[in-house]
């Protein structure tokens, strides 16, 4: 082998190991790209104490009542009959209030205080009196109610900010009736007040004005039981009405304490990498 050929070989080497030796260096200086966390969000909480306030239009539909007849006219003694009274209930304006719990997207809970206003109240007896006489009179009177009801709701969804509902309550109802007036043959009967079983079904939908406050609209039917509703007298017993079936239309709000407030969006990071970066 010739001298020159010894030194091409010589040369040729050299170069391989140098080559050979870069990528090390470059990996030994290459920085690997940043490795990023997932950011997890929490959902935002849903439960939370509300206050509700409402008026409305209220129609009850009076559905009777009855009441003992004490004939003197027998000389063998009194004798007891039976008269029946019916009439009709205007409407009258309603007032309530409440606090409740929303336990979930779909199921809240509210314990309510509604106000009945005066409602006048038009009726007329019929019935056997003395000597077997027809009797009917003209009367007058007022009615009130105070409701405390337990209820609960299921709201069917949220599109886009409107949430339809249904619900059912249970509680009592005081009822008051003023004095019942003869305004065909005059006199008068004490009015009486006491409290009754009821029970409510609702429908309606929440509208959000805000992350706290909605308004609320709907309609409520609600069942009070029968109850005494005058005092009687020498010729005639006490009177029971058989309830009443009562119509109502409400708006009000509702506001939510801390409400569902905005979910944190966090900054995005991205996570593509265009390549490795060297020193």
């Amino acid at each position: 082998m010739t001298g020159s050929l010894k030194t091409f070989l010589a040369g040729a080497a050299a170069s391989f190991a140098l080559l050979a030796a870069v990528p090390g260096a470059f990996a030994a200086d290459m920085i690997e790209p940043p490795v990023v966390p997932e950011v997890i969000v929490a959902p935002p909480a849903v439960g939370g104490w509300y206050l509700r306030g409402d008026i409305g239009y209220s129609k009850a539909k009076f559905r009777g009542a009855d009441y003992t007849t004490i004939d003197n006219c027998d000389p063998c003694g009194p004798v007891f009959g039976s008269n029946t009274l019916d009439g009709d209930l205007k409407g009258s304006f309603l007032i309530g209030g409440g606090i409740g719990y929303q336990v979930t997207d779909y199921f809240r809970t509210d314990l309510t205080v509604d106000y009945m206003t005066r409602a006048k109240f038009n009726g007329n007896t019929y019935g056997v009196g003395c000597g077997d006489i027809t009797c009917a009179s003209d009367e007058r009177s007022h009615f009130s109610a105070l409701s405390i009801l337990a209820n609960a709701y299921v709201d069917l969804g949220n599109f886009a900010g409107i949430t339809p509902y249904v619900g059912a309550g249970i509680g009592g109802t005081r009822v008051k009736w003023s004095d019942i007036e003869d305004v065909r043959y005059g006199g008068s009967h004490e009015g009486a007040a006491n409290w009754r079983f009821t029970y409510a079904l609702m429908a309606g939908a929440s509208v959000d004005l805000t992350h706290n406050l909605k308004l609320d609209a709907g309609y409520r039917y609600r069942h009070i039981n029968g109850g005494k509703m005058f005092e009687g007298d020498q010729w005639i017993g006490d009177g029971y009405d058989k309830g009443m079936n009562v119509h109502d239309v409400r708006i009000g709000l509702r506001y939510m304490f801390g409400g569902s407030e905005p979910v944190y969006a966090p900054q995005q990071v991205s996570t593509i990498v265009d390549g490795p970066v060297y020193k």
